[in-house]
């Protein structure tokens, strides 16, 4: 008997991975399938299309289909035993969606063993480009939803997120008002059916496997401004807003961990998996980075990339106009909270470029060279329009709050540093985060192999740092989802599924005092917030 392992899908905008793992939590086996590069036929750039307008941005379904044809193939030539796979999960790239003509379900169903994916598939959906997470266009649909609920803070109290032109009601509202007859090719069902027949781009790809429509879960349903993030039911009046009789297309979505059943007889048939495989409900690509990264209550996540996000585990969240509250992928009770800064490793390089000879080794050293606090200087750098607050433009300000012109070049280096950190951690706070004794930062991406830059962010937070690997989290999380979805039921957490995987490196802790120094600065740094923040005429908020 082989050795039982576990599958991590991830549908993500650019390829499609794969990746096993067995009961030891090793990597087994991985491949993944580049759209651009591997299916040219589809003529896409990034694996998307950008419209002429350049505010619409969809995907081909079928590309995505064709991909998991293609992988399994390969994984297939490679004699990787399917029979040993005991569940699979996976992430799909969030707020994507995906519309099911009547009639597919059996098409899913009844699929052919001699025939691949894509060619069964072919006339199965209603929409054949869909809308995906890059797409701008709906403006006017977020602006309605708003209005009908009454106002951003309203919405965000309900959904997580004010309305957002990515997030997937507005852009379900857009195709109900621009092509009515193509919402109604979607077929109603009974609710509290299993089955739907608009899917998120995550769903969409666990239907694939289960062979039926698959639910939407809990965590990527938040990212729609559709769910009730508290109740985790639909609201009536986000769906109202949208289009009508939404609730029957979506059908009724379903904690993270669930299993939705065992993989369909056409896997079974082409490729040898084992009837008693199952599929555990598929999420976003966010949260289940958030389970590859193994964050556990009171944790940050923080990937300092070309836009720096923060992940956050929250008990207790207060939904703002800034940031997303989604329900957690591991745990239903409590909830994950993601926040993006767009003034990232771009501003960092900018600045090390102006003040340290483009050199980081002089930036680290002229941050070491300067004191915490920076002696009251305090800075906001916006090269572009920022979205956490809505803010642009350089504005530096002394210790006794009067804007000046420029700083010495050390002290604008500090500036920067320890700004976008306070930022990170304001911003945090007004989601509902709180610092606690066990927290620890987790930190990835380019700039975190800086330690001098790190000790800033463990001081600013006054918090321990821990490096980790994030080159396949939201795989890697699919992956352990999967282990998990076997044993939640039996209040089995995820955190005990995955306690043998390599734990994060501690790289800096606080320095002692580094609370007492940096708390009147913060409050200092949320007051001077006020005065940068840009007046937007927008409803919608950038990407």
């Amino acid at each position: 008997m082989a050795a039982p392992c576990f599958l991590g899908w991830d549908f993500s905008t650019q390829q499609l991975k794969v990746i096993a793992i067995d009961e030891h939590l090793r990597v087994i086996y991985e491949d993944s399938v580049h759209f651009d590069k591997d299916l040219p036929e589809f003529k896409t750039q990034g694996g998307a299309y950008v419209h002429s307008d350049r505010l619409t941005v969809t995907s081909p379904v079928l590309m995505w289909v064709k991909a998991l044809d293609m992988i399994l193939e390969k994984m297939k030539s490679s004699g990787f035993n399917f029979a040993q796979v005991r569940a699979l999960s996976g992430a799909g790239q969030q707020h994507g969606s995906v519309y099911w003509k009547k009639g597919s379900i059996q098409i899913l169903k009844n699929a052919s063993p001699e025939l691949p994916l894509h060619q069964l598939l072919k006339a199965c959906f209603a929409v054949s480009n869909s809308p995906i997470w890059m797409d701008s266009s709906t403006a006017s649909q977020c602006s309605n939803l708003e209005k009908a609920v009454g106002g951003a803070q309203r919405l965000a109290a309900i959904t997580g997120s004010r309305a957002y032109e990515r997030f997937t009601g507005n852009q379900i509202a857009k195709i109900y008002s621009q092509n009515p007859e193509v919402y109604t090719q979607t077929e109603l069902v009974p609710i509290g059916a299993p089955e739907k027949r608009i899917s998120l781009v995550s769903s969409f790809a666990a239907s694939l496997f289960l062979g039926a429509y698959a639910p939407i879960d809990y965590s990527d349903g938040s990212g729609m401004n559709l769910l009730q993030i508290w109740e985790k039911v639909w609201s009536a009046s986000c769906l109202d807003a949208c289009a009508p009789g939404l609730e029957e297309k979506l059908g009724s979505p379903v904690p993270s961990h669930s299993v939705l059943g065992s993989i369909s007889l056409y896997y079974i048939q082409r490729y040898g998996f084992s009837p008693d495989c199952k599929v555990v409900a598929f999420t976003g690509d966010n949260p289940a980075s958030l389970a590859g990264m193994r964050l556990q209550e009171g944790d940050i996540a923080i990937s300092l990339g070309t836009s720096d996000t923060l992940f956050l585990w929250i008990q207790e969240p207060t939904p703002a106009l800034e940031g997303h509250i989604l329900c957690n992928p591991v745990d239903s009770q409590t909830f994950m909270a993601l926040l993006c800064f767009k003034n990232g490793s771009l501003m960092r390089e900018r600045i090390r470029d102006d003040c340290a000879s483009g050199s980081w080794d002089e930036f680290s050293k002229a941050l070491s060279s300067t004191v915490a606090g920076n002696n009251g200087n305090l800075g906001f750098y916006f090269d572009v329009m920022e979205i956490t607050p809505e803010a642009v433009g350089i504005h530096r300000f002394n210790s006794d709050n009067q804007k000046v012109s420029d700083f010495p070049k050390e002290v604008e280096i500090r500036a920067l540093i320890e700004g976008q950190f306070m930022a990170k951690r304001i911003h945090a706070e007004k989601l509902g985060y709180k610092v606690m004794p066990r927290t620890r930062i987790l930190a990835t991406g380019g700039a975190s192999h800086n330690k001098k830059i790190l000790q800033v962010l463990s001081d600013v937070f006054n918090a321990p740092v821990y490096t980790i690997d994030t080159a396949n989290s939201a795989c890697l999380g699919s992956a352990y989802r999967a282990i998990h979805g076997l044993v939640a039921e039996t209040n089995v957490s995820l955190a005990d599924v995955v306690k043998l995987a390599p734990e994060p490196r501690l790289a800096v802790t606080p320095t002692t005092g580094a609370e007492e120094l940096y708390r009147p600065l913060l409050k200092r740094y949320a007051e001077l917030e006020q005065k940068v923040i840009y007046n937007p005429t927008s409803s919608c908020p950038a990407k």
